[in-house]
């Protein structure tokens, strides 16, 4: 008698719509991120203001995660969906309005809080798949993450060269995504969550909220403690790299908004190139273990290139025309009749005596190992502790993972803002590359094989045995 080997495929009309939704909910997202730092910069914010600004997103995120879900296991995805959505275009209108920094600050909190319905969008593709599809439909989520950061930065560099380099627009170009979210949500999006499985407020009691107790449970299990400290100290790294890119490049390059957004999608293209195809082929041939090594030992190295990368501005570089840049936005939402802001710039930017091409190369070759070693990390130690922990222990320990990562997100720019405003921009790219690399040595001793390697082993000799 044969075995059912019929693998049951997605449904992909099932999922197109949430596809959709989510990528272009993260195309707001991925607009601004390149010309926040500059943006808060305008307003004469220092580094570590800049790092707290960074971190008021991931921090609300860190918050609004867990309480949106539980929302959504009571009330439905599709309501949660609409609301959090309505709270994000709210966030980007009043970036887009902004003209104080603290404007900016209450902008992002919003949109933070908002920003954490990718759980419940999460939620929705669990509903719409079976347990065979699901990987592949969560991927989908990843793959919108990677192409959002393709297309959103090279939204903003039109949108800025159109409009001037007004920041002020990109915000309103975002909030028009998200507008476009909600109808999507609202009239195309279907309920995945019938009421009938929906979670009573007794359940959602019983079934507990997340602690702090479960993040230490998660650091000393024994199979995937060390991986869970991994996954959080890589982020560190790669996360306080992307938002604290365009302050260094600001300060070593004399990259403007629109530049920087074009580095943006130089980085996401690579990101996108490994995430979307080569990590499966490497992952069958060399095992996620060694892609781990591999993972570290790349951005040690890209991030310790990257810190040395020459103070050269760029040749079309005009240090006037972006001091007036970097002004106009503070003086674009002043009342007709009103006394300017006129405090200086915080960050130092380069003088125009020294312009040509090493800087840029330098920064470009640099990013080339950071972004495959970023994009290599984050799936292969979720699939490795996929591996080595039991199967009703993979959604708790995943959800852990994600917790970790969005501390990680709200601490970098604290850390590497501090590090930059005392030290110099070069600090925070040499301490993250220094952390890698010690974190590669205590990978190399604590990952050791684990059960899905003997497993693949036994499987070898097995086919082995009969031929």
């Amino acid at each position: 008698m044969e075995k059912d080997t019929t693998v049951e495929k997605l449904d992909f009309k099932k999922i197109l719509p949430i596809f959709v939704i989510v990528l272009v909910d993260l195309l707001g997202l991925t607009i601004i991120i390149p010309l926040l730092p500059l943006y808060a910069t305008s307003f004469g914010a220092d580094p570590f203001t800049i790092g707290l600004l960074g971190a008021a997103y991931p921090a609300l995120q860190f918050i609004g995660a867990p309480l949106l879900g539980r929302l959504s296991d009571r009330y439905g995805r599709k309501p949660v969906l609409v609301v959090s959505q309505i709270g994000t275009l709210a966030g980007f209108l009043l970036l887009g309005v902004a003209n104080t920094l603290w404007l900016l600050f209450v902008s992002r909190l919003i949109d933070g809080l908002s920003g954490a319905n990718i759980a419940t969008a999460q939620a929705a593709i669990s509903d719409s798949t079976t347990e065979e599809s699901r990987t592949q439909g969560l991927g989908l989520i990843g793959a919108a993450f990677g192409l959002g950061f393709i297309i959103g930065p090279v939204i903003a560099f039109v949108s800025l060269a159109l409009s001037g380099n007004n920041y002020h627009v990109p915000a309103f170009v975002a909030a028009g995504f998200s507008l476009l979210s909600i109808l999507l949500t609202a009239f195309w999006f279907e309920e995945t969550l019938p009421a009938g499985k929906r979670r009573t407020a007794q359940e959602g009691k019983e079934d507990g909220v997340f602690s702090f107790r479960r993040m230490a449970a998660a650091v000393t299990h024994p199979a995937v403690g060390i991986l869970v400290l991994l996954m959080f100290a890589q982020q560190l790294a790669f996360g306080g790299f992307e938002q604290l890119l365009s302050l260094f490049t600001l300060n070593r390059l004399g990259l403007n908004a629109s530049g920087n957004a074009i580095v943006f999608v130089f980085v996401g293209i690579i990101v996108v190139a490994v995430q979307g195809g080569l990590i499966g082929r490497w992952s069958r041939a060399y095992g996620d273990r060694r892609l781990v090594y591999a993972g570290l030992g790349l951005l040690a190295v890209g991030l310790l290139l990257s810190a040395f990368t020459p103070r050269q501005a760029v040749p079309w570089y005009d240090r006037q025309e972006l001091e007036g840049e970097l002004t106009e936005q503070r003086t674009a939402g002043t009342i007709p009749g009103e006394t300017p802001v006129t405090q200086e710039i915080a960050i130092e930017i380069p003088e125009e005596d020294n312009s040509g091409w090493a800087g840029l190369v330098w920064l470009l070759v640099a990013m080339i190992p950071v972004a495959i070693g970023g994009g290599i990390l984050q799936p292969a130690i979720n699939s490795l502790i996929t591996k080595r922990v039991d199967a009703h222990e993979i959604g708790g320990m995943l959800g852990v993972s994600a917790a970790f990562l969005s501390g990680a997100n709200a601490l970098a720019p604290l850390l590497g803002g501090a590090l930059f405003d005392a030290l110099g921009a070069r600090a925070p790219f040499i301490a993250w590359g220094v952390l890698m690399a010690f974190l590669l040595g205590t990978a190399l001793r604590l990952v050791r094989p684990g059960r899905e390697e003997q497993a693949g082993r036994g499987l070898a000799r097995g086919s082995a045995g009969g031929h």
